[in-house]
């Protein structure tokens, strides 16, 4: 009869929880998490307002310590995209003083880590590699630089003629491959 055995065709009844398990849960949160943030647009953070903004300048917090590569390697990249609109960068090494650490700390509102680069266009605060990196590719960025500086300003930048401010320039005979030395009279 009632009971479930070897002669029986009545298959136990299936004990199935009332509510989803935790890892059933993680999940479904997850994936309704990951297709919201494709979906909508993305909020754009408000940035860090400065005590003192600097209305007229471009300051970079980088690191030039290779030891974190990535952190170093995202602060090259932020280097180079700045020094592509050939304009005037305050650029403060935090791995060559310290003092530039309590002002990131100060401008960001933390005292813990501070991820590098972070870079400050006007009194704007701009922190990260992929930030920048959608500005500059939105066009953004230009018109952000633009507005701080005039084109006269841009021409009339201190680098030099030559190298553009590259500090290096190759040797037009052999191209770089030979060192040049020269007498100091």
């Amino acid at each position: 009869g009632g009971e479930f055995g070897i002669g029986s065709s009545d298959p136990p009844p299936i004990s199935s929880p009332r509510t989803p398990s935790i890892f059933h849960r993680v999940r479904i949160s997850t994936s309704v998490l990951r297709y919201l943030r494709k979906s909508l647009p993305p909020a754009l953070p408000q940035p860090p307002q400065l005590k003192e903004a600097q209305p007229d300048c471009i300051v970079l917090y980088f690191t030039s310590l290779r030891v974190v590569r990535r952190t170093f390697e995202d602060c090259y990249v932020v280097r180079s995209i700045l020094h592509g609109f050939r304009v005037s960068i305050d650029e403060r090494d935090l791995s060559m003083d310290g003092k530039y650490l309590g002002e990131v700390h100060e401008i960001l509102g933390t005292s813990g880590k501070v991820a590098l680069p972070v870079v400050l266009i006007g009194g704007r605060c701009i922190v990260g590699l992929d930030e920048i990196r959608e500005l500059h590719e939105s066009g953004e960025l230009k018109q952000i630089i633009a507005g701080l500086f005039p084109p006269t300003a841009v021409a009339a930048s201190n680098e030099c003629d030559l190298c553009g401010g590259l500090r290096f320039v190759l040797c037009e005979e052999c191209s770089g491959s030979h060192k040049i030395y020269s007498e100091k009279g």
